[in-house]
């Protein structure tokens, strides 16, 4: 029976450098360099989703509908992280000053593009709408507000949202006692 995810036995055919189990990944899904791109145990991907480049997504993580994570210089998602509908994760950026041009059909001597790794560690929760800038690193625990843009790193368990992200107030750590009942049942580290 065909469903709206691939089976894990189509998972393969996608072309993944590697995945684990229970991993669900939309039909309708975007998938660019696979062969790039490794995702953990217990991960589900939306309809519209689009990834591209060095991508590394953890287990117990969730990518909601329409998000895009542009991996060029890499982005790594740790376990039970998310991403709420439209999130945005540039790795890379051209330079917009004036003095290159801009596109991905123009030679490489005629750019500048700059970029570096996007980081989102374990617990880290992204409302919907938000963009998050290259090299920004999100601490353990950090949540985001909806349609924020996220320009620098955030400290760990902070609530941070706006335009561009600022601190709001710390975040509590209930969650981790959740995470501990898991262990015994699904081999959670």
């Amino acid at each position: 029976m065909v469903t709206s995810f691939f089976a894990q036995d189509e998972l393969p055919d996608l072309g993944l450098r590697s995945f684990g189990k229970n991993v669900l990944i939309s039909r309708k899904a975007s998938i660019y360099d696979p062969e790039h791109i490794s995702v953990g145990n217990n991960v589900r991907i939306d309809d519209f989703c689009i990834l591209s480049g060095r991508i590394e997504i953890g287990s117990y993580v969730h990518i909601a509908a329409y998000c895009a994570l542009y991996g060029a210089k890499g982005i790594i998602m740790r376990d039970f992280s998310g991403l709420s509908a439209k999130v945005i994760i540039y790795s890379v950026s051209d330079d917009f000053k004036g003095d290159y041009l801009i596109g991905s059909m123009v030679p490489p001597e005629c750019t500048n593009v700059i970029g570096g790794t996007v980081l989102l560690e374990k617990y880290v929760q992204v409302g919907a709408g938000c963009i998050l800038l290259p090299k920004v690193t999100l601490g353990e625990g950090v949540s985001v507000g909806a349609m924020s843009l996220v320009t620098k790193s955030l400290p760990s368990w902070t609530i941070n949202f706006g335009i561009p992200a600022r601190f709001y107030k710390e975040r509590k750590k209930n969650l981790l006692i959740l995470e501990r009942k898991l262990k015994p049942k699904d081999g959670v580290k």
